[in-house]
């Protein structure tokens, strides 16, 4: 759930173990309830804590020493005194606990370590090829995470969940891979069992382009609630926004829009099996191939952005290209779920504005103008970082949502 989210600009929707009345408003049930309307950012009294939720000062008095025994609110200040000594103010304190997140591609990985703010605390990023096998790409998470948490000082006590995003098609209700095209050997690999069994800590499993998806709302566009995030690479995929809400659909499987048919291309096989697929054509890898048979030599994405970049007319012909066959497709989507953003990310996003141009240039004149009245289309602001700071956001909100907290506290 990307709307309920942490930090000041958290407008989350109340959980369903937060009641409310249509009279004194939101009934907190437990000190994971009140820490979860505390996650806004703004200090509060225990007075004031009383008067928004409707509870009894003696109830609130013994959440809040809960909360505070186990870090996850401080003191903030007082507050102007009415009489007599100035009652203390409580807010959320982001550095209770330490989240680590994980974004694997296909060639490289990038693992965090953030504060529950979602502000990473340190980083790294190294080559990585994720067709070794989940074990050893997945120790060497496990090695990252100590290797972070030392860098800053922090313990694995201090752990609160892992989240990772995969290249491929995952089944985020179990964190297992389905029949992944790139990823040998992932197909049904218990990826949650693997990191909690060693990491101690719970792991949560998600797409690569979902949790970039997450990372993008999360830091740069939060009052738009229905977005789409595009992920235009090695392969081609969009991550869905729905109510503020990342949608999956019902086995994860929402946003795979590489593997749509494009109505011109029935001859281009695809790696999956299928001919004419939107990332046979447009992708990295494709432009990388087309410019290759054109005898100038590139092998990747960062290849394409790198002749572009460099004025390539013919690199710059074929970017554009593929920004109109992917707004074909987009056009449609506009049309389906008639987001306000669309997000343009992925290594490729990197070539300049040809890009985008070629997907404004389809999807303005092909969707309807009600659909595009108030629709933009812009490129990343965040940039590389989107995916581990959506897995952290994943993390941070399962881990922290009332039921989860109780249970870690040991409270109702």
């Amino acid at each position: 759930m990307l709307e309920d989210s942490v930090g000041d600009g958290h407008k989350g929707t109340p959980p369903a173990d937060m009641l409310s009345d249509p009279v004194t408003g939101p009934t907190v049930a437990g000190a994971g309830a009140l820490l979860w309307m505390m996650r806004d950012g703004t200090p509060r009294t225990r007075s004031e804590l009383a008067s928004v939720t409707g509870l009894a000062r003696s109830t609130i008095a013994q959440r809040v020493d809960a909360l505070l025994a186990a870090g996850f609110i401080g003191p903030a200040g007082e507050a102007t005194s009415t009489g007599g000594r100035p009652p203390t103010r409580f807010a959320f304190n982001p550095t209770a606990r330490v989240t680590l997140a994980a974004d694997i591609g296909a060639t490289h990985a990038r693992v965090a370590v953030t504060d529950l703010a979602g502000d990473v605390l340190a980083e790294l990023r190294e080559e990585l090829d994720v067709a070794q096998g989940p074990d050893p790409v997945l120790d060497r998470v496990v090695r990252a995470s100590h290797e972070l948490l030392d860098e800053i000082g922090r313990s694995p006590s201090d752990l609160l969940g892992v989240g990772i995003g995969l290249p491929g098609p995952v089944e985020h209700s179990t964190g297992r891979p389905v029949n992944p095209p790139i990823m040998p050997g992932w197909d049904g690999f218990d990826v949650q069992g693997y990191l909690r069994e060693r990491l101690g800590v719970v792991a949560l499993v998600d797409n690569d382009v979902n949790i970039m998806a997450l990372g993008e709302h999360f830091t740069q566009w939060r009052s738009a609630p229905h977005m789409m995030f595009v992920k235009i690479a090695t392969g081609i995929g969009s991550g869905l926004i729905s109510d503020g809400r990342l949608h999956r659909g019902a086995q994860g499987a929402a946003g795979d829009m590489g593997h749509l048919q494009l109505p011109h291309s029935d001859d281009v096989v695809c790696r999956c099996g299928n001919t004419g697929c939107l990332e046979a054509v447009a992708s990295g890898a494709a432009i990388a191939a087309a410019l290759t048979t054109r005898g100038i030599p590139a092998a990747s994405s960062r290849d394409v952005v790198n002749l572009a970049r460099g004025g390539s007319v013919e690199a710059l012909q074929l970017v554009r290209q593929a920004g109109r066959d992917i707004g074909e497709v987009l056009a449609a989507a506009v049309s389906l779920f008639n987001p306000s953003l669309i997000v343009i990310g992925g290594s490729l996003a990197q070539s300049g504005e040809h890009l985008i141009a070629g997907v404004r240039e389809i999807v303005y004149r092909r969707s309807l103008p009600l659909a595009t009245q108030h629709l933009r289309i812009v490129q990343s602001r965040t940039g590389d970082r989107a995916g581990v700071i959506g897995a952290a956001v994943m993390v941070i909100d399962h881990a922290l949502a009332p039921a989860q907290l109780d249970a870690l506290l040991g409270t109702s």
